[in-house]
C-alpha cells in the first residue's frame, strides 16, 4: 500500500497563532496553491481519498478529487477524525507569545508525553496515526491512497515509518501544500518522498 500525504495549503490566520484543531479558513491564495499541488500529483492514480474533517483539509480534498487529470476512484472522500492535527486544548487560537512561558517550555521539552491544558500529547496523536494506517492497510492492501491532513500527523507517520523517536520530529520540515509518500509493502515500510 502506498499513502500519498498532502499537507493542507496556507491559512487565513495571523502569524504565530497556535491553531491546532481549530477550524480556520484557507488563505486567499488557496486556488493557486491547489493548482500547484495538482501539478505535483499529475499522473498518479488513487484508489481512495481520506481527509481530516477540518475545513482546510476537506476543502482541498474536494478540489483535488474534482480536478481533470488526477485519477481518483469514485466513492467520495472519507473523513476520519484520526487525521486531525494535534489538539492544543486551552492554547488553541492564542498567540504563541501569550502562552505562559513555564508551562510552554515544559511542554516543548517533552511534547511526546505532556499535553497542553485540556489538549493531547504527541504520543496520542501518533497512536491515532498508527491506528489509521493499520485500519486502511487491512482494506487497501496493494492500493494507492491519497490522504489530506496536517503537518503533525504527517510527522507522526514519518516517525512510525522510520522508527524515529517522537522527540526529534520537528526537525522534519512539512510545508503547506507539500507531498510526502510512504510505502507499506512487506516487512519494512519505506519513505519514498518527504516535503516535495
Amino acid at each position: 500500500m502506498r499513502i500519498t500525504l498532502i499537507r493542507h495549503t496556507t491559512l487565513n490566520v495571523a502569524p504565530h497563532i497556535c491553531y491546532g484543531q481549530s477550524d480556520v479558513e484557507v488563505s486567499s491564495s488557496f486556488e493557486a496553491e491547489a493548482q500547484a499541488l495538482l501539478q505535483k500529483l499529475r499522473g498518479n492514480e488513487f484508489d481512495a481519498v481520506y481527509a481530516s474533517p477540518l475545513r482546510r483539509c476537506h476543502q482541498l480534498a474536494q478540489v483535488l478529487c474534482a480536478a481533470d487529470g488526477l485519477q481518483v476512484a469514485s466513492g467520495g472522500i472519507r473523513l476520519d477524525e484520526r487525521l486531525k492535527e494535534l489538539h492544543f486544548g486551552d492554547w488553541e487560537m492564542l498567540p504563541w507569545d501569550d502562552i505562559p512561558r513555564e508551562p510552554f517550555d515544559r511542554w516543548a521539552n517533552d511534547y511526546a508525553n505532556l499535553a497542553p491544558p485540556n489538549g493531547e500529547t504527541f504520543t496520542q496523536l501518533h497512536a491515532r496515526a498508527k491506528s489509521f494506517v493499520e485500519d486502511v492497510s487491512s482494506h487497501f492492501h496493494g492500493k494507492n491512497l491519497l490522504v489530506v491532513t496536517h503537518g503533525g500527523l504527517i510527522r507522526a507517520l514519518i516517525a512510525e515509518t522510520l522508527n524515529l523517536p517522537l522527540k526529534r520530529l520537528f526537525r522534519i520540515a512539512v510545508d503547506h501544500g507539500s507531498v510526502t509518500q510512504l510505502e507499506f509493502k512487506g516487512e519494512v515500510p519505506r519513505v519514498l518522498r518527504i516535503n516535495a
